[in-house]
């Protein structure tokens, strides 16, 4: 018993010192936000690698993301012979899940296997082979250089990318819609439009701009603390897209809890 006490106090201890060192590693970032006109080669560059290479996956994603989501509400109000009654409010229903829960988060898990994995395991290799140690002999704060362009971007771009997946989200359902249960273009968007809410669209936003700069800071931090060579990059990876992953999970229920 004591022992199952003393590995539980020991991991709660060890997940308490790494959130202090993402934290410490946000408020670096914070202090050299001034400097990002200077650096602004930096973040372009990791807004193209954010946003514009990730967008066609995006897209895919997005896409059958509202056709599954409108293929599961369909089905269900088919089970209970309601789907006549409900084709009045069916686009917005879907719109509704799609834009505070479906599209935000599979985007951000997306992001965390394409970019968060891809940040950690850059960074890793850069510390396994010294290259950071060269840049501190520098005198150039891996902080400003390497992670500020990395974490600002991704605060930027995730918003822009989970636009472009409602967006043809919303074009899958109606697609499904369309072929399976004959709904007319008025039909299904003209119920977006009359249930529509400002607030569905803000809490998408607010959702990827949280979930993108939480994946960006998870990826640097595990990179920075990469060690053991080859096998420790490829370790340094998972970790990076699993801690990424689950975060986004956890918080994305304090949401649901708090809004």
């Amino acid at each position: 018993m004591l022992n199952l006490l003393a590995k539980f106090g020991r991991g709660v201890l060890g997940f308490l010192a790494e959130l202090g060192e993402i934290v410490i590693l946000f408020g670096n970032i914070i202090a050299y936000l001034p400097r990002i006109i200077k650096d602004r080669k930096l973040l372009i560059e990791q807004m193209g690698v954010i946003g514009a290479d990730s967008l066609p996956l995006v897209l895919l994603i997005g896409s059958f993301t509202g056709a599954i989501a409108a293929l599961e509400a369909t089905l269900l109000f088919s089970k209970f012979n309601l789907i006549n009654i409900t084709r009045g409010y069916l686009g917005a229903s879907i719109a509704t899940a799609v834009f505070t829960e479906l599209t935000p988060v599979l985007t951000a898990l997306v992001i965390a296997g394409r970019v968060g994995g891809a940040m950690a395991a850059q960074l890793g290799t850069m510390k396994v082979s010294e290259q950071i140690d060269a840049l501190d002999m520098m005198a150039i704060d891996k902080n400003r250089f390497l992670a500020m362009p990395r974490v600002l971007a991704a605060f930027i771009m995730m918003p822009v990318l989970a636009v472009f997946s409602n967006a043809v989200a919303l074009g899958g359902a109606y697609i499904l819609t369309s072929i399976k249960f004959e709904f007319t273009s008025p039909e299904f968007f003209n119920s977006i439009q009359d249930y529509f809410q400002m607030k569905e669209i803000m809490i998408s936003l607010s959702k990827s701009f949280i979930f993108g700069g939480v994946t960006a800071l998870v990826g640097c931090h595990v990179g920075f603390a990469t060690v053991g060579g080859a096998e420790g990059v490829g370790n340094s990876t998972v970790r990076a897209f699993t801690i990424s992953a689950a975060s986004i999970l956890v918080i994305d229920a304090l949401f649901g809890y708090i809004v």
